[in-house]
Formats: structure tokens, C-alpha cells, sequence
């Protein structure tokens, strides 16, 4: 059965990756939160899609009371998921200022899963693969996905990951076929797609035999699953 993965909570219907997101996710009937993680100057971990707030202050430069009351820590987001999973996506990119090449975010990520015991709770994903191997280095039980835009070679990069100890492909919409999925499946990677709102590339996705879908909108994609 194909997950409903609500991309930073349903996004559509409430401020995306607050409390009231995840908890309307929740509501509805998903089976996942997609959420980002960033730190703070004080290494607080924090839920922001953006390295930046809206008026342009960087979250890295800021201490955690300094935030803009809407932006929940982890803790919090974890909580106000229940007993849904959660996919926490670590940003960690180049372009952005907060770049770490130490990778410090993913390890306490790794860390706060292994202090609360939530192996089968939490999912650590990230575009950055030195993220997700700092995942495995600091804890090995803490299950981990490679999110991506470009996939050259679809059974060697399904190889590479399950090689390398790595769950799950969360591959861009456009590049998933019946082939993708079908090699990946082969080597037992799951594919956790992102990110789809159309009802009609819902049900294409479904019947690759996708993990999961990624969506702004988990009402319609429960109602396509005829969940709803």
C-alpha cells in the first residue's frame, strides 16, 4: 500500500512545517510528515524549510528564543505528529549560508532519534549524501533516504544506496517510471516520490507500486487510495 506523505505537514490547507500543519495532517488520515530541520546559533534544531525567515534573518545567526513563535523546534514536531512517521529532511545545502561541511545537524538528528528511541518512528533524509552518511556514522540503526533531482543510472544508484546501508530513493516526480521503482524494489530500496498534488499522476505513481507519495494535499491522495 502506497503511503500519504504530507510534504511539510497538508501544506495546502495550513502554514507549512508548523504544528498546525502536522497536526492536520494528522487528522486527515496521513501516514507521514515530510519535514526540514535546520539549527540554530544556540544548536537548537528547528523545523524551516528555508535557511533564511521571511524578513531575511538567518536562522543559524539567531538563538532559539529569537524565532518567530510559528517555527517549532523538533521536539515539538515530533509530538505534534503522534503517531505518524516522520521523514525529517536535513538541509544542508551549498548555496545556502548555513552550509556545514561538518555535517553537525545530521549527527544531532542521529542523536536525538537514539536518545528517544525512534528508529521506527523517524526516517532522516537529505539531497546532501554527506548528511545522510554522518547519519550512519554517528548511528547505523537510524534509518536513512537520499533525496535527488538526477538519477544517471537508475540500478546503480539503486546498488550504490542499498550498498551503502540506505532505505529508501525519494526521488523528483518527473524522473519515476515503472523501471525506477522496479529496480529499486529488486534490491529492497523503497521510493518515496515527491512532490505530487496532481489526482491523476497519483494514481500513475500507485500503480508503479511506489512506497510513497509526498504531497501538499493528503486529503486527495487518501481519496484517490479510496482512504478518505
Amino acid at each position: 500500500m502506497t503511503q500519504v506523505i504530507a510534504h511539510r505537514g497538508a501544506s495546502k490547507a495550513f502554514p507549512e512545517n508548523t504544528l498546525a500543519a502536522f497536526r492536520g495532517a494528522a487528522a486527515m488520515g496521513a501516514d507521514m510528515v515530510e519535514l526540514d530541520v535546520r539549527a540554530t546559533a544556540d544548536g537548537y534544531l528547528v523545523i524551516h524549510h528555508d535557511a533564511q525567515l521571511p524578513d531575511g534573518r538567518v536562522i543559524y545567526d539567531l538563538h532559539a528564543r529569537e524565532l518567530p513563535s510559528e517555527v517549532p523546534d523538533l521536539a515539538a514536531a515530533i509530538e505534534a505528529c503522534g503517531d505518524m512517521a516522520v521523514n525529517v529532511e536535513v538541509k544542508n545545502s551549498r548555496q545556502d549560508p548555513d552550509f556545514d561541511n561538518e555535517r553537525t545537524v545530521a549527527g544531532d538528528v542521529a542523536r536525538f532519534v537514539a536518545d528517544r528511541s525512534i528508529y521506527d518512528q523517524v526516517l532522516v533524509s537529505s539531497f546532501d549524501v554527506g548528511s545522510i552518511e554522518r547519519v550512519r556514522i554517528v548511528d547505523r540503526t537510524v534509518p536513512t533516504a537520499w533525496l535527488t533531482m538526477v538519477i544517471p543510472d537508475a540500478a546503480a544508484v539503486a546498488a550504490g544506496l542499498v550498498g551503502n546501508g540506505h532505505r529508501a530513493l525519494h526521488p523528483y516526480d518527473p524522473l519515476v517510471d515503472a523501471a525506477l521503482v522496479e529496480a529499486c524494489h529488486e534490491l529492497g530500496l523503497e521510493v518515496n516520490v515527491w512532490t505530487v498534488d496532481e489526482p491523476a499522476r497519483m494514481e500513475e505513481l500507485i500503480g508503479f507500486g511506489v512506497d510513497g507519495i509526498c504531497t501538499n494535499v493528503p486529503d486527495v491522495l487518501l481519496a484517490v487510495l479510496g482512504r478518505s
